[in-house]
């Protein structure tokens, strides 16, 4: 089995959840003050959006050109 072939639907997954809370957190951003409309919330978000970054880069490091 192809190492390659076996990390692309589960770097798919990383990729849509980054995207899912990027966006989350930019919408919840209060720019007029500075402040998340939930504070608890946005903490859980960045860090599971830190860690789906992390994974993405992660493998595309690990995939050869």
């Amino acid at each position: 089995m192809n190492t390659e072939n076996k990390n692309q639907p589960i770097t798919f997954v990383f990729w849509v959840v980054a995207i899912i809370l990027g966006v989350t957190l930019y919408k919840q951003f209060d720019f007029k003050n500075l402040k998340f409309e939930n504070p608890a919330m946005a903490v859980i978000y960045g860090i599971v959006f830190l860690f789906s970054v992390y994974y993405i880069f992660k493998n595309s490091k690990k995939q050869p050109k």
